[in-house]
């Protein structure tokens, strides 16, 4: 989009990620005449291959990539002395555009236990079924069937996810089910759908679904490589913004500030990392963290940077015989197999460029037997939280069908898969402020708070065990690349290593020494991370509980300023939170509609 540059739109959204994209997409479907202007940093990602073909979502990842921002956190004893890095989008249509495409949602309940009202998950529900259209079964009654965000089973089947499916429900005892995103279903095992147009084959990103399909309107503009530096206020009023070119998609570019005016509304939409960042540059914040950064105060908000949240993910590697299908030759960038599957993509919209590698999952949650192993340190959180909340899982388990971020390039050329355990409500809570090094240069003051509460290692030491057990029944195992696993002591009969073929179905489970599990929590500790959900930082609650913004999403002490992006979550989620950021959108959409007089159809 192209177009003559406005000095002053009506709504200004500070960040053009998943949310502002709804938001902004709605509301100009609604009234073409509102001046909206979106200012995102990163680039656009318009018709661009790596975000459209599926399969090139592991690129993003790569140390080299300008489309996710690099975060840092403050090193920490209970992840032995490391710095976690967490990644998050940086490119029109934030994660949507670079996410694993993993449709989940969380259990009704999550968005209950929020308190807020009127984000009930009886006010929501129409929310989810108006943004989704659901390939892949009909008359689902919680599911919706014309809505912008596609879901589908993607380019075709791995039969590695199968047998995942197949031993899971076999050997580990869990009832299978074909639709574990009805609001409630969970602890069965079942397909993965994905965020993936059935027809074209390409990602459904938020960019795409709500915003670039509206170029034909010269009102709804999206500025890119723009970084929001802060809000401008006329007392307590938000006018405007300050930004200048992104440094990392505006390398050359000067790097002087400009401002833009709002006459009717800004919206900070920057993320859990960039909205509360962009909130402190603007002077609201807590007194401390603003006055160590020399930045006059405008509004006490103590709750700002705080609440941070995530999932905690574990990642796993093993070898898989040569005669399975799996992503492992694509992700290499085998340049004969690459353009067979694009000429098969091209052709008829399948093939492994429409896949992301993982068909299959289990929202597992432990039975009495299981919690008797996971043992005391873990009994009062499955109390206290979990125990009357069927409908709530401890943990996602699923399949990879490949290897990229494991396994390195000068690796041996084989197939491999991975193992992956995602941590859905961590007790830990972390934090997110702005700082300033020594050379003046601004930097950031991250604390993930991984691993902090002795309890949230429990599930991931069981669910290692666990997740082996079933590997080694399937029939594409080949033993376990031993580089990415547990150093067991030699003599150990956990001792990690290659394998000719799978155990029996009913084999013994290998018995683990004392020894052998403090491997696998100092193993943990050096190599869980994130699993780019992170949420929280700009909460939606009192004022008098931290709170950043209220129920109409209005940041406390100012006018004309909301904030609406995964930053605003008060509580986890048990879901991989594109579908919360869709409907932090739709909402924020419908109360912006009301706030303004516009009609908003549901």
């Amino acid at each position: 989009m192209s177009y003559p540059s406005l000095s002053e739109f009506d709504i200004i959204f500070a960040g053009g990620g998943s949310t502002a994209c709804v938001v902004a997409g709605r509301l100009a479907a609604c009234d073409s005449s509102l001046r909206i202007l979106i200012l995102e940093g990163g680039q656009h990602t318009l018709d661009k291959a790596a975000h459209v073909q599926p399969y090139q979502y592991f690129t993003h990842l790569a140390p080299t990539s300008t489309t996710m921002t690099l975060n840092i956190g403050n090193s920490s004893s209970h992840l032995n002395g490391r710095a976690p890095i967490v990644q998050c989008a940086h490119c029109v249509g934030g994660g949507s555009s670079v996410n694993f495409m993993n449709y989940t949602r969380s259990p009704a309940s999550d968005f209950d236990d929020w308190g807020v009202d009127g984000w009930e998950s009886k006010n929501l529900i129409p929310l989810m079924k108006k943004l989704e259209t659901y390939e892949v079964q009909a008359d689902r009654p919680t599911h919706g069937y014309d809505g912008p965000i596609k879901v589908s089973s993607g380019g075709c089947k791995m039969s590695i996810s199968e047998d995942f499916i197949r031993v899971g429900t076999k050997y580990h005892k869990r009832p299978f089910s074909d639709d574990s995103e009805d609001l409630e279903t969970c602890n069965s095992y079942g397909p993965w759908f994905k965020y993936i147009d059935g027809t074209t084959g390409t990602r459904s990103d938020a960019a795409h679904r709500y915003v670039y399909n509206q170029a034909h309107n010269p009102n709804l503009q999206i500025w890119a490589g723009k970084r929001v530096k802060r809000v401008i206020f006329e007392d307590k009023r938000a006018v405007g913004v300050e930004f200048t070119n992104d440094p990392v998609s505006c390398p050359d570019a000067d790097q002087s500030s400009s401002t833009v005016r709002a006459s009717k509304l800004v919206v900070i939409s920057g993320g859990a990392f960039g909205s509360p960042a962009i909130l402190e540059r603007s002077g609201i914040g807590a007194e401390a963290v603003l006055k160590q950064c020399g930045i006059e105060q405008r509004v006490h908000l103590p709750g700002v940077g705080e609440n941070y949240r995530d999932h905690i993910g574990a990642f796993v590697p093993y070898f898989v015989g040569d005669e399975f299908v799996t992503m492992d030759r694509l992700w290499r960038g085998e340049e004969s197999v690459i353009q067979e599957h694009l000429a098969q993509w091209k052709s008829h919209r399948k093939s492994l460029i429409a896949q992301n590698g993982n068909d299959a999952k289990i929202k597992w949650r432990p039975d009495e037997e299981e919690l008797k192993v996971m043992g005391s340190t873990f009994k009062p959180r499955w109390k206290e939280f979990f125990q009357d909340r069927p409908e709530k899982a401890v943990a996602i388990w699923t399949i990879f069908s490949g290897s990229r971020v494991l396994v390195p390039s000068d690796f041996p050329p084989r197939n491999y898969m991975t193992a992956e355990m995602i941590e859905l409500y961590p007790v830990s809570v972390g934090s997110v402020h702005v700082k300033f090094g020594e050379n003046g240069k601004e930097d950031i003051d991250f604390t993930t708070g991984y691993l902090d509460d002795p309890s949230d290692i429990v599930p991931l030491n069981f669910g290692y065990k666990k997740m082996r057990e079933i590997c080694r029944r399937m029939p594409s195992y080949r033993g376990e690349v031993a580089a990415f696993h547990p150093r067991f002591p030699e003599g150990s009969t956990a001792v990690c290593g290659e394998a000719t073929g799978p155990v029996d179905l009913n084999a013994p489970d290998i018995i683990y020494t004392a020894e052998d599990d403090e491997v696998i929590e100092k193993f943990h500790r050096d190599n869980i991370q994130t699993s780019w959900h992170s949420l929280g930082t700009c909460a939606m609650k009192s004022r008098a509980d931290q709170g950043v913004v209220d129920a109409r999403l209005n940041v406390y002490g100012v006018t004309n300023l909301k904030v609406a992006d995964l930053s605003i979550v008060p509580k986890n989620v048990g879901t991989n939170t594109y579908s919360t950021a869709l409907v932090i959108g739709e909402k924020a959409a419908m109360i912006i509609a009301e706030d303004l007089g516009i009609e908003y159809r549901l």
